[in-house]
């Protein structure tokens, strides 16, 4: 299948209002779906990703200028499919209500799991069929229906996501809205039931404000700056290599990129060594690689471009991996080597802002305990990163400090457990989904009580109260 003729024209608020309420009518009319409707949308999203993986992979490609095949099947495509087979094959018994005690013997008290309705999915450009899909394993499994946001700057992937939709949803299940930042902003006004938004932290501020308007519940995937701390005891070739990894890992774009590194003060030429030999390893030239991605587009390669320029202009030293020493002056697409700043002052833009490219800065330290303080001093990111042997070390760095999510000895690998729940906290982040906690964070927990058959479970609230309630409250009341 060939990729389609990206639609640019905005979807007008009044066109998205009807939709959703047509979607809501559907949902109210229709009630709870079945276990067995629940389980055929989860397989045709499936079916979608599966049928056309190629033709995702060459619309990511055409909005990236240049993306790796096998990085686009891996990322956001396989993802996809496994967070839907997860919900897939544990939907029963995430159904099942949950029984707790009541305060009489024969009374009933049960939780049940009920859909909220119509959830909204704003979603971003650098992983666009991943984090528009994904959370669709736990709104389906939960029985809700969606309205898709995808980002104006992946038009080709935004365009072929809506045919694809399309072709297998009818617009009450399932829906795709197209238009660039008029329309997000709409869409995030609308009183959805429930609405998740990944991306920046600045434009959550301005979601949470219109999603405020009509108290719609929010699940925020924010990122931030995600440090790394390579402890005395870590092999110091293999935390290169892995961080060097998933820093390179589609250009860097990636919302749990290890943002910057904490190394010993005297590893840190070493380890600058080891992530120059790393890359060289993966990518022994990078201007036309088919596995190196670009950069999405010419605005954020300056922007990312300038991050290097500020560190060097400050007095950074700057260590650009180029193994084949290309000129990046000229090129078919945006790529950018990946690049060392060593010796970042807090002054620099490379420390202040999320990089979100090949970038890496390398911070020396003497004392874990300064460490410790330094990312405290920061926003909460979305992951932590630490790179050990030291059991004790391990305990008081996990222990002092506040991730959404922590990934010992690798980066970003936490994220693979489909059962572990995937968010920020504070800055980075508000709730959590994935596995069963995508199930949970889409559906309403009903409290559901059946009263006991006892005579006192009619009379104990009802006066007039007398000794006996007297008796009951003195006894119960106590240490």
């Amino acid at each position: 299948m060939n990729t389609v003729t990206p639609i640019a024209t905005d979807t007008s608020p009044d066109v998205m209002k009807a939709l959703l309420d047509r979607q809501r009518a559907a949902f109210l009319k229709e009630g709870p779906p079945s276990i067995e409707t629940r389980l055929d949308r989860i397989d045709r999203v499936i079916a979608l990703l599966v049928d056309h993986k190629d033709a995702i992979a060459a619309a990511l490609s055409e909005d990236f200028g240049s993306r790796s095949v096998e990085a686009s099947l891996l990322l956001d495509v396989f993802t996809c499919v496994g967070s839907l087979k997860y919900a897939k094959a544990h939907l029963a018994e995430w159904l099942k209500p949950e029984e707790h005690e009541a305060l009489f013997p024969d009374a009933v008290a049960k939780v049940v799991y009920q859909p909220k309705g119509v959830v909204g999915i704003l979603s971003p450009w650098n992983f666009p069929y991943q984090l528009a899909l994904a959370p669709l394993a736990g709104i389906l499994a939960a029985g809700n229906r969606a309205m898709i946001k995808p980002s104006e700057v992946t038009p080709a992937s935004a365009a072929l996501m809506a045919q694809l939709i399309a072709g297998a949803f009818d617009e009450t299940e399932i829906s795709v809205v197209q238009g660039g930042p008029a329309t997000g902003t709409a869409f995030t006004s609308l009183a959805f039931d429930h609405l998740i938004f990944t991306g920046g932290t600045a434009i959550a501020h301005h979601v949470m404000r219109a999603a405020a308007e009509n108290l719609t519940p929010l699940t925020l995937e924010l990122g931030g700056k995600s440090p790394v701390i390579v402890g005395r005891s870590a092999d110091l070739a293999d935390a290169a290599r892995r961080v060097m990894t998933v820093k390179t890992l589609n250009a860097g774009q990636i919302c749990l990129a290890p943002d910057h590194v904490y190394v010993p003060e005297e590893s840190v030429d070493a380890f600058a060594g080891h992530a120059v030999a790393a890359v060289g390893a993966m990518y022994p030239a990078l201007k036309e690689n088919p596995d190196y991605t670009s950069i999405i587009n010419g605005r954020h390669h300056a922007r990312v471009q300038g991050l290097i320029d500020d560190a060097r202009a400050k007095g950074a030293g700057i260590v650009e991996i180029n193994p084949a020493a290309e000129n990046f002056s000229q090129q078919s697409a945006h790529r950018i080597p990946p690049t060392l700043i060593l010796d970042p002052t807090e002054d620099m833009r490379v420390l202040q802002e999320e990089i979100f490219g090949p970038v890496l800065p390398v911070i020396a330290y003497r004392d874990i305990a300064d460490v410790i303080d330094r990312i405290n001093a920061r926003p909460r990111p979305l992951a932590l990163y630490y790179f050990s042997r030291d059991g004790e070390e391990e305990r008081r760095v996990l222990g002092n400090t506040t991730s959404g999510g922590v990934t010992v000895n690798d980066c970003m690998s936490h994220v693979t457990a489909e059962g572990l729940p995937f968010g920020g906290v504070g800055h980075s982040g508000m709730g959590a989904y994935h596995g069963k906690f995508g199930f949970l964070a889409f559906s309403h927990p009903r409290a559901v009580y059946h009263q006991s058959k006892m005579v006192e479970a009619e009379y104990m609230m009802r006066p007039p109260y007398g000794e006996a309630m007297r008796g009951f409250l003195a006894a119960a009341i106590c240490k």
